[in-house]
């Protein structure tokens, strides 16, 4: 709920790793969608066998690596800009440093990054982490490194993450890779590939692991988790040639969330992201079923307009999400809602954006990432349809699109005053070193006073007061899922 805008999110390292005997040092930065997060974890476990520990000082890295995002142009403009920063290090102070381009914007360039970028040493795709201490030594044997191919089968499921951005409390947990759904304004399926899911129990191991360890929490990630189907292993397109065996035996997220569920009823299980046109009832039917499954559901829906959503090709209409959301309502009264929108894709009329402003009055968001429509190139929609909303008209209602879901997010906030709720201490406040900061099963983020708590303490906590975004509280003692 901390933001209204979709902004990409730079990683900060709150875990460094120091392996005895290792004696070179990494610095890994991560921008955009959780998956990206995730996996610089897998990638800073591949290299601390290859001899590498993390820092957090960038002057003193042996290979900085950034992990990209390319999903809007703000978020590769703000890669340029950490590369610059990169490049002034690398020629002031160290001379030595090696740079990488990792993830979705290195798999779109490819090796124009080399070309563009005189700084970036390696260019690396999400599916060839593992080729990494290949490409390092390549690198300092003089010779260019990419390896962007993307795979059918890869899904890091032998990989044991470290845990960079953890507070260990939280973790992701990824479950799938690849999209197989063609939105034509989205670059995922060409930057990671077509859908593929992890084996279940190796899934089941890591959380067993991380339960182990301490953690409270898991988020279970994929590009679209609705349609995780593990099978015996294979792209879920080829499920339809699948054995009678393998379908009998086959677990979709329905299942996975339930055994998830079962593996510990005081693990909190969160999820993302969804999309609405593999949205089944029966995941609705498991969050309600099990208390720890929090009581939020991200589901982007793009566009009030069926119009647009036709050209963007997302295959469910408004009335379709309209009614799956109402059904939602219904199942898990309660339950928090939040959205992405893009404002201003190609032909967008105001007709088209008050169908938008419609829709979310409609469904009641608790909060939404919303921008501007930006062409992406190599999408269908940067190929076939002229950006033709004017800049002005884009701003304009996408200030009219915040302006809504601000005031009706308010409103949702202010259902829970005087309600105490169950809170999982994550950090300090950043406000206040007196306060706690967490997060309730909605995932509304709540402060409260220290006092004797601690980090990974469930705590009960009343709800006093609200700011546009942020629950103020008092704690009334611990939970009964300590």
């Amino acid at each position: 709920m901390e933001k209204i805008i979709d902004e990409s999110k730079q990683g900060e390292q709150l875990n460094t790793i120091h392996k005895k005997g290792n004696s070179r040092k990494l610095f890994i930065e991560s921008y955009g969608c959780q998956m990206n997060f995730a996996d610089s974890e897998v990638v800073a476990s591949i290299l601390a066998q290859d001899g590498f520990n993390t820092t957090d000082k960038l002057e003193e890295a042996d290979l900085v690596l950034v992990n990209t995002c390319s999903i809007r142009d703000k978020a590769e403009q703000t890669i340029r800009k950490r590369l610059q920063k990169y490049n002034a290090v690398k020629r002031d102070i160290n001379p030595n440093m090696k740079v990488g381009v990792l993830g979705c914007m290195a798999e779109r360039l490819k090796e124009k990054f080399l070309e563009e970028e005189k700084i970036v040493d390696l260019v690396v795709g999400p599916d060839a982490y593992k080729d990494l201490p290949n490409l390092i030594a390549d690198v300092e044997d003089g010779r260019s490194a990419v390896n962007v191919l993307l795979s059918k089968e890869e899904t890091y499921a032998d990989i044991s993450p470290v845990r960079l951005q953890s507070n260990g409390v939280t973790a992701f947990v990824s479950i799938t890779r690849g999209c197989d759904n063609m939105c034509t304004f989205c670059v995922v399926p060409f930057t990671r590939g077509r859908e593929r899911s992890r084996d279940t129990q190796s899934i089941l191991s890591e959380i067993t692991d991380l339960i182990s360890k301490g953690y409270k929490e898991v988020t279970l990630l994929g590009q679209n988790v609705d349609s995780y189907l593990w099978y015996g292993g294979g792209l879920k397109k080829d499920f339809k040639n699948a054995s009678e065996m393998q379908k009998t035996t086959a677990v979709d997220f329905a299942k996975l969330l339930d055994m998830v569920a079962l593996a510990n009823p005081k693990l909190r299980i969160r999820f993302s992201t969804s999309n609405p046109q593999d949205m089944s009832l029966e995941v609705i039917r498991t969050m309600a079923m099990h208390k720890n499954i929090c009581k939020h559901l991200h589901l982007p829906v793009q566009s009030g307009s069926n119009r647009i959503l036709k050209k963007m090709n997302r295959q469910h209409t408004r009335e379709e999400y309209m009614e799956l959301t109402d059904t939602i309502y219904q199942i898990i009264p309660g339950i928090a809602l939040s959205q992405d929108m893009i404002i201003g894709f190609p032909t967008e009329t105001e007709e088209d954006h008050q169908d938008t402003l419609d829709l979310i009055k409609h469904v009641q968001y608790d909060y939404g990432f919303m921008f501007s429509y930006s062409e992406r190139p190599g999408t269908l929609a940067g190929r076939k349809l002229d950006d033709d909303v004017p800049f002005e008209t884009k701003k304009r209602r996408l200030q009219e699109v915040i302006d809504v879901q601000r005031t009706i997010g308010h409103e949702q906030l202010k259902k829970h005053l005087g309600k105490t709720e169950e809170v999982l201490i994550e950090k300090t406040s950043k406000k206040s070193d007196a306060h706690w900061a967490g997060r309730n099963t909605q995932s509304n983020m709540i402060v409260f006073p220290k006092e004797h708590y601690k980090i990974g303490d469930f705590v009960n906590v009343k709800i006093n007061d609200c700011t546009t975004a942020t629950f103020l509280g008092e704690a009334v003692g611990h939970s009964d899922n300590n």
